[in-house]
């Protein structure tokens, strides 16, 4: 993955990364007046108060008290603050003092803590409170489909949560697409009519007891007739939300971060994850893996001419015979891990295992580049991709690596050492190299890298969003579809953000469709190979 477009790629994404993209449903600051009422309380908590002196050994002089509220000894933070630079300095040099029995202690240097008193003692504490929510949810929605058709015009249910035990919600307000609505209490349900294909906007709060509001929140709703008054099974309304506040049927992966809906019905076949592994399987005769198999003594073809093996490793026609039925089974072999990492993580299994035949025809192991990694071919620029756009991922795999005060502020902060280091543990995640291993491979540690990978393309989604915004000033869904930004973000996650930015914004300043068929052509010599990657994942 992220084969070209090297050192473009590398000046684009650290400027891409300097302005975060709106996000539908993210919440805005708001409040009944200009000056909202804080959501603070002041509590008092009780706690012991340690006294400590530092005293100096030569002449048992008290330099400074230093007050903590723990028992271990006083950071140097707080000797520095309560004591100075030049006491602070003192302590810090001191070293240890060896006596013999009766040794006389003034002989020794530096400073050394005394603990004078522990006192009971209290203190008031600034806490912040919690916000009030309003949550959407589907009303009157008759349907036995497990999908988003109603057979009945359904309504919106907003539902104000005030976590504040003393208080209540006193009224929620919004505009759907423009029109303002209210609702006393607690509960507001509103009608939905038709709208247009990419759906409108809209906007929603709640007023408290408290005497503030809620943030604002944003929706995307799309209502739409099926057209198919007359058929049994297919007749009625097809109700689509994209919002953060959304408790319905989840949105289909990525759309949230595009703000663009999917297909009314049915998704095309390659954007879906299957109910079972067996309606994912294929039998397509890779010759890469089947080489590999051979090479690795897993697949016997010694009875073929040059052991079944071409010069470049792949297998001829012969140890493709010999390989055919261990072929099959290999490339369903990952099926299960794959399924579970979609229903993890959202992203379709059909990607998944789509991407995985592209890169690595399902041979985990080291082959062609000994710098690409794993079923998906990670590589160090896809390895930076992850980090830096897939925020949820860094903030739980950074600290397993670096320390928590280190990863606080983001990949981008870092030095470029510890990025190195990050870079480096993704790329060991990813392997599955394993000499002492049958085969050569560690099945377990390739299984536990899908969800990795499910977790790479959810970044180049985002990656995605960013190069289509920043081209367009728009949402990805105001200007193109789900499924034409599903073929941008494998184009991405192929050829890396430098190609495909320059192609985007050369189709977007030549006013042509958003669509991949006119972006594609704007790829340069480099990048080309993304048209024939892009058209083989999305069969």
């Amino acid at each position: 993955m992220t084969k070209t477009g090297g050192l473009l790629r590398l000046l684009i994404v650290f400027v891409l990364l300097m302005s975060a993209l709106p996000g539908v449903g993210e919440a805005r600051a708001a409040g009944t007046s200009d000056t909202p009422l804080p959501r603070q309380k002041t509590i008092t908590i009780s706690y012991k108060l340690y006294t400590w002196w530092v005293v100096r050994w030569s002449d048992n002089q008290l330099l400074c008290t230093v007050r903590t509220d723990h028992e271990t000894w006083p950071t140097g933070s707080e000797i520095y603050a309560s004591c100075g630079k030049t006491v602070y300095a003192e302590w810090v040099n001191t070293t240890g003092c060896s006596l013999p029995a009766g040794g006389d202690l003034s002989s020794c240097p530096g400073v050394y803590l005394h603990l004078v008193n522990v006192d009971n003692a209290e203190k008031n504490i600034l806490v912040d409170l919690p916000d009030a929510q309003v949550w959407l949810s589907l009303g009157k929605c008759n349907s036995a489909n497990t999908g988003s058709l109603c057979t009945q015009a359904p309504t919106l249910v907003l539902t104000g949560d005030e976590p504040l035990a003393s208080e209540h919600i006193t009224a929620i307000h919004g505009l759907f697409n423009g029109k303002e609505f209210n609702c006393l209490g607690n509960t507001c349900e509103i009608p939905i009519p038709a709208t247009p294909t990419r759906g409108v906007k809209m906007e929603f709060w709640a007023d408290s007891s408290y005497g503030d509001s809620s943030l604002h929140f944003n929706a995307q709703v799309r209502m739409i007739d099926s057209g198919l008054a007359n058929s049994a099974s297919n007749a009625g309304w097809y109700l689509d939300v994209i919002s953060t506040q959304w408790k319905g049927k989840a949105a289909a992966s990525c759309s949230q971060v595009w703000n663009a809906f999917p297909p009314i019905g049915d998704l095309p076949t390659w954007l879906t994850t299957p109910e079972t592994p067996a309606l994912m399987a294929s039998e397509a005769p890779y010759q890469y893996l089947a080489g590999r198999l051979i090479a690795q003594g897993i697949v016997n073809a010694s009875g073929c001419p040059g052991g079944g093996l071409l010069a470049n490793g792949y297998a001829d026609a012969c140890g493709m015979d010999a390989a055919k039925p261990k072929v099959q089974d290999w490339q369903n072999g990952f099926d299960q891990e794959i399924l579970q990492a979609a229903a993890n993580t959202g992203v379709p299994g059909q990607v998944l295992k789509n991407v995985f035949a592209q890169e690595s025809q399902f041979w985990p192991g080291a082959f062609k580049d000994p710098k690409e990694f794993g079923l998906g071919q990670l590589t160090d620029n896809g390895a930076e991709t992850l980090l830096l756009w897939n925020q949820s991922f860094y903030n739980q795999f950074c600290p397993l690596v670096l320390t928590a005060s280190a990863c606080e502020r983001g990949y981008v902060y870092l030095n470029k050492d510890n990025q190195a280091i990050l870079r480096g543990a993704l790329a060991a995640q990813a392997k599955s190299d394993c000499a002492d291993c049958p085969g050569g491979i560690d099945q377990n540690s390739a299984n536990f890298s899908i969800t990795l990978f499910a977790q790479t393309i959810l970044a180049n989604c985002a990656q995605v969003a960013r190069i289509v915004y920043n081209a367009s000033g728009q949402s990805p869904g105001a200007v193109s579809d789900y499924e034409n930004l599903w073929r941008l973000t494998v184009a991405n996650y192929h050829i890396g953000p430098g190609c495909l930015s320059y192609a985007v914004y050369t189709a977007w300043n030549r006013r042509d469709p958003m669509d991949w068929t006119h972006i594609s052509q704007y790829l340069t010599d480099p990048c080309k190979s993304a048209i024939s990657y892009v058209e083989k994942v999305s069969k």
